[in-house]
């Protein structure tokens, strides 16, 4: 018997011991540099399968700015950076800063077109036998504005939500049975596109012209069937690209001008995505 305790103990360790963790449910292994392939694989099929069992085939996609927030959020942010600002007007970033606010406070209509087609696109349908679906990055400013369109709308919708530094956490409106999480951007973007019937680009920043020339590209390419492509806020839109001068040096075909059309209003921008299936009803995928 006094041979058995000290053997007892031993068993008892090695069943800490991070060796005989099962490969699935040891983090320290799956984070491993050399279990990127699986990881990658885990985040491509986790929303694919789950999309899958709920019947989601069709999506369109907003895309746009997190700063840009409702007027009364805009005017509290702007409110609040003066606070700071009165109590040290000498710090150069503040100043900054608050002059930053108040620009983006006259993007604030933005919000307001996003959550009403939002909206508009949850209550009525331009593809027979498929219904739209609102899928946004899932933060906060034009992606929350979508959603809570849909989600007011009484209609489900995604947020495929992307893990950051400044990481803000999906906005309340997403369907939690699909709010996704995202490591990688590259299977994130890959999901934003798989189901894609439409693609809605508001004024933002790199990440929303990373996400607006990939579709571009695959569409240019081939690598994805043509698609509706609206871009809201023309005035935005012509001060930061100048398409036409890319097609001038000749880097992109004059017809490539063609891919993608401007709107100002909810409305607008459902009745270019209506008129699109109506001439090319055979454009939404097999």
């Amino acid at each position: 018997m006094k041979t058995k305790i000290p053997m007892m103990k031993q068993v008892l360790k090695l069943r800490k011991a991070k060796a005989y963790r099962k490969a699935y449910l040891d983090p320290e292994f799956l984070t491993r540099d050399e279990l990127r392939p699986m990881r990658l694989q885990l985040e491509l099929l986790k929303p694919e399968m789950t999309l899958a069992e709920y019947g989601v085939k069709s999506t369109v996609v907003v895309f746009g700015s997190a700063r840009i927030w409702d007027k009364e959020q805009s005017e509290g942010r702007v409110a609040e950076m003066k606070k700071l600002l009165k109590k040290d007007p000498k710090d150069q970033v503040l100043r900054n800063k608050v002059a930053s606010a108040e620009r983006l406070g006259a993007s604030a209509k933005y919000y307001e077109v996003a959550r009403d087609f939002g909206r508009i696109v949850s209550t009525k349908d331009c593809i027979p036998g498929r219904k739209l679906v609102v899928v946004t990055g899932g933060g906060p400013g034009i992606m929350e504005a979508a959603n809570r369109g849909a989600y007011e709308a009484g209609a489900k919708n995604i947020g495929l939500n992307i893990t950051l530094d400044m990481e803000q956490g999906p906005n309340p409106y997403v369907s939690p049975e699909f709010c996704f999480r995202f490591h990688y951007f590259a299977i994130r973007k890959m999901h934003f596109v798989m189901r894609a019937r439409a693609l809605v680009a508001f004024p933002g920043g790199f990440g929303t012209m990373d996400e607006l020339f990939e579709v571009l590209t695959l569409v240019q390419t081939g690598k994805k069937t043509r698609l509706p492509i609206v871009l809201v806020g023309k005035k935005y839109w012509d001060d930061v690209i100048n398409f036409s001068n890319m097609a001038k040096w000749g880097y992109i075909s004059k017809e490539d001008l063609k891919l993608f059309t401007y709107a100002e209003t909810g409305e607008e921008i459902w009745q270019h995505i209506a008129d699109f299936y109506r001439e090319f009803p055979l454009a939404n995928g097999k």
